[in-house]
């Protein structure tokens, strides 16, 4: 068909010409940037979107998942696996099956990744208005469900017209593309729209590359970083996610190597460096290692490549404490790189990082002193070390499951987490390999856990996934394992029962408070619980066990190696510790008022540890 200026036209559906567009928006590698489509279908998507996945075929995939916010979560753990460079979209209908994407939007916001967020919408017509699920607003006939998103993706749209997706597409492909504004889209789909019909120009169709911008830094502000550097006596750096994103790891070791300065690892950047590299010190921070939080202490000036500075990376801004020290920020997003008044390199971090090694050619500091770093792991060797004498009726720590994990471990093993001890602990004890660490602690989401063992699993199959899950978190959102069973896709979980929240419980001591309503032995209960997580897993098709000890636990993961599908490990451990050794302060605000004298102590401890934090 002809149509305007004689065009050629094709008519479809605007859900087909959706689906007809995504699946030919290409990487450099030449595969589709979004790679398919997680769907849980309902009155709001099922007749539109549901039609036009089912139409599209495998030249974009449709996965079946069992919760709206665990199929994102897998679709972000994919995203942030594949560094950004590839990503998924997700489908729902309208009210609470959008609303359960919510959660998951914000978790990617805040990590700055990639997801495309399409949940149903009501009728753009109005005509059967309210339909089913529909949310109104007494004041506003435009508002529905779907602008909660509005404040936790980076960018938002509602498709009431099919010729809306010829503007809304392409940009919500520029900001998932975008290093600099990358994170969640939300095209909120109305129901009605989905199915109407349009002639759609066939140049629209044709096979697009996005490449990720790799910005040089301005010359003015590289000059600035590099005298600050060489005026500096005691730098450290700080590497963060964007480490990972940009593929600049290699640079990393290559400028830490050429200059002398010790690197520390976030969260998000933790496995940039080989932990057995010498100039890597761990990580810093509230939940950080001895030596890295010493030289970020005496540290004169605080080099961040790609991190946020999040308050758990700077111990609340008590960690870097050299009362003459600056901070320099490389960042491609410049909201991020002037955070705290940091002197600021606006670049991607590869590119930054090759131009400042030049720009310091000849220029060496002294070398750190490495006997606190073998001092270090020599102290997580003790802690992380089965017990003498282990026995049926000691239950193991946190810390000492790491070391099990650890023992099992390959060059291959990615280990996996996002909220309760493990985070903190994994942060301070795990020993990486090269991109072996993949933690959500952005949002630090319960929840995420098993869903994003199996994006990272499904991101890279050839690897031996281990997550690490609570038994508060799996009991919140574990319905992607029969997800995982029906695909086949294999990954660990190892489940460590304390039998409550037991981080948390030790935060509510911490901060004077009693042990209250987090551990099921201080909940206002009849019954304590004697859940079968066993049978639970397997009830859903894994191969599910109980490890009795922690050499029973380094046998299953054995015997887990090489399975088709996931497997679940399950072990009671105590609850009254957590990692055992590192840390720093955290501010978590205690009550100025309190009857108790444990109280009173605690404020006291906590207004002495805020005296100390740093604003400028």
């Amino acid at each position: 068909m002809a149509g305007p200026m004689g065009q050629d036209t094709v008519r479809l559906t605007a859900a087909q010409a959706m689906m007809r567009w995504l699946s030919v928006q290409m990487t450099e590698g030449g595969e589709r940037f979004i790679e398919g489509c997680w769907a849980i279908f309902g009155h709001g998507n099922v007749a539109g979107i549901g039609e036009a996945l089912h139409g599209i075929g495998e030249a974009l995939p449709t996965w079946r998942g069992q919760n709206e916010q665990t199929m994102a979560h897998a679709a972000i753990a994919y995203a942030k696996q594949k560094r950004r460079r590839r990503a998924m979209a997700v489908t729902s209908s309208i009210g609470p099956g959008a609303l359960n994407m919510v959660t998951a939007a914000a978790l990617a916001h805040v990590n700055r990744l990639p997801v495309l967020l399409i949940p149903g919408d009501v009728f753009a017509s109005r005509r059967p208005d309210p339909v089913l699920q529909q949310v109104e607003d007494f004041e506003d006939g435009t508002i529905s469900a779907n602008d909660c998103f509005r404040p936790v993706v980076r960018y938002f749209d509602r498709i009431a017209r099919p010729e809306h997706l010829l503007t809304a597409l392409p940009r919500a492909m520029q900001v998932m593309t975008d290093p600099a504004a990358c994170g969640p889209v939300c095209l909120a789909f109305c129901q009605d729209v989905q199915a109407e019909a349009w002639d759609w120009p066939e140049a629209f169709f044709t096979p697009k590359v996005w490449r990720i911008r790799r910005p040089e830094p301005d010359p003015r502000e590289l000059a600035e970083v590099a005298q600050a550097l060489r005026a500096a006596r005691r730098p450290v750096i700080v590497a963060g996610g964007g480490v990972l994103y940009s593929g600049a790891e290699a640079e990393l070791l290559a400028f830490a190597e050429a200059h002398a300065i010790p690197v520390v690892e976030t969260q998000a950047g933790k496995g940039a460096l080989d932990w057995r590299v010498p100039l890597n010190f761990g990580s810093p921070g509230v939940t950080g290692s001895d030596c890295a939080n010493r030289l970020c202490a005496e540290a004169d000036l605080i080099l961040g490549v790609g991190t946020r500075f999040q308050d758990f990376t700077t111990g609340s801004w008590t960690a870097f404490a050299h009362p003459g020290r600056r901070l320099v920020s490389i960042n491609l997003a410049g909201y991020d790189a002037q955070k705290h008044g940091a002197l600021p390199l606006v670049a991607d971090a590869k590119v930054a990082l090759e131009r400042l090694s030049t720009a310091l050619s000849g220029h060496r500091f002294a070398d750190p002193d490495v006997a606190s770093r073998e001092a270090w792991f020599a102290a997580t060797d003790a802690v992380t070390a089965a017990p003498q004498g282990e026995g049926p009726n000691h239950l193991p720590s946190d810390a000492q499951v790491i070391g099990a994990v650890q023992r099992h471990a390959g060059a291959d093993t990615v280990v996996m987490c996002a909220a309760g001890t493990m985070p903190g602990a994994l942060q301070i004890l795990w020993r990486s390999a090269p991109n072996g660490y993949h933690m959500e602690y952005g949002f630090s989401c319960m929840g995420y856990e098993v869903a994003g063992a199996l994006g990272i699993a499904l991101a890279e199959p050839q690897r031996e996934v281990i997550c690490f899950v609570g038994d508060g978190s799996y009991m919140m959102a574990n319905s992607e394992l029969a997800t995982a069973v029906m695909m086949e896709v294999p990954f660990t979980v190892v489940l460590t029962d304390n039998r409550g929240y037991g981080c948390i419980n030790r935060l509510q001591q911490e901060c004077g408070g009693a042990e209250f309503n987090n551990m099921y032995k201080d909940s206002n209960i009849e019954v304590q619980p004697a859940i079968d997580f066993v049978a639970h897993a397997a009830s859903m098709g894994a191969t599910a066990v109980k490890a009795a000890d922690l050499a029973g636990l380094e046998a299953e993961l054995a015997a887990a190696r090489g399975r088709k599908g996931p497997s679940v490990i399950v072990i009671d451990t105590e609850a009254l510790t957590g990692a055992g050794i590192g840390g720093a302060w955290w501010d978590v605000a205690v009550p100025a008022v309190g009857a108790t004298p444990r109280l009173r102590a605690a404020r006291e401890a906590y207004e002495a540890s805020a005296a100390r934090q740093r604003f400028d």
